[in-house]
């Protein structure tokens, strides 16, 4: 049985996992970028290490937060102009880094920014033409992991990221211009993040590519107009001309692992959680 996780890039989504999965019994060894972060790590019982990735090498303080079961690549793009340079960089390296060492399972956390805003309805089994940078970035990166045959690698393409302290009504509210309101919307909870994650661990469900996001997308005026109410927050203005639009599929998700969200429609948290 794996009872020892590694999590590269403990963050938003990194920590409440460690700590959930620490409270089901693992052994969570987490990395960090700086010195002051471990201090964080340490005092939520996760063994902390410092590890950077670059795009002409990896740092690594301590060999031993690759001595795992699974490893878990938490490492999102940086919103800079060589994306695509920069971060199917970072990921060689590391992948020379890792195929030195006994890891075979991995899930790397990737986005549906892979497919274009356009795409209609967005399956795993698409072929992609990813419209942004940042998507572009993490496609080269999916295909690193998965045509190599030194892992198993699990791929998750979460939708947009809600939940804890992050308010969607102040995504929107510093827009003047008019939004386009009739597409619809692909997010997820970060409750169902951290669920799938420890899912495809306990099922032992390797080598599969996920999309993650809520079964149900309203309409982004119908979404972002009850947020803001509900937040308080002035609502941007909205058209409704119909634009061209994209919806994840998360069926495979749900069938692979008989998994049911905890917030089926993102409808349903925005009152329980502000």
């Amino acid at each position: 049985m794996m009872r020892t996780v590694s999590i590269l890039g403990v963050g938003w989504l990194g920590l409440p996992l460690a700590r959930k999965l620490i409270g089901r019994g693992y052994k969570v060894k987490g990395s960090v970028t700086s010195e002051e972060k471990m201090e964080l790590l340490q005092q939520t019982a996760i063994w902390p290490f410092r590890v950077v990735a670059s795009s002409v090498g990896l740092q690594v303080n301590d060999p031993k937060f690759f001595d795992t079961d699974v490893l878990i690549i938490s490492i999102p793009p940086r919103r800079t102009a060589d994306v695509e340079d920069i971060f199917p960089a970072q990921i060689r390296h590391l992948i020379a880094y890792l195929e030195k060492t006994t890891i075979r399972k991995i899930i790397f956390i990737s986005s549906t920014s892979v497919y274009p805003e356009s795409w209609g309805v967005a399956k795993e089994t698409d072929v992609l033409l990813p419209e942004k940078p940042s998507g572009r970035a993490l496609l080269d990166a999916e295909n690193q992991f998965r045509l190599n045959p030194h892992f198993q690698t699990t791929i998750i393409r979460f939708g947009g990221l809600i939940g804890a302290d992050r308010n969607p009504a102040r995504f929107l509210s510093r827009r003047t211009e008019a939004v386009g309101g009739s597409k619809p919307v692909n997010l997820i909870h970060q409750d169902d993040c951290i669920a799938i994650i420890m899912e495809i661990i306990r099922q032992n469900m390797w080598g599969e590519t996920f999309n993650a996001c809520c079964p149900e997308h309203p309409s982004r005026k119908e979404f972002y107009l009850k947020a803001s109410a509900v937040s308080g927050i002035p609502a941007p203005h909205f058209s409704d001309e119909k634009e061209p639009y994209k919806i994840v599929d998360s069926r495979k998700l749900i069938r692979f692992l008989d998994y049911k969200f905890k917030y089926p429609s993102p409808m349903s948290y925005l009152g329980a959680e502000f």
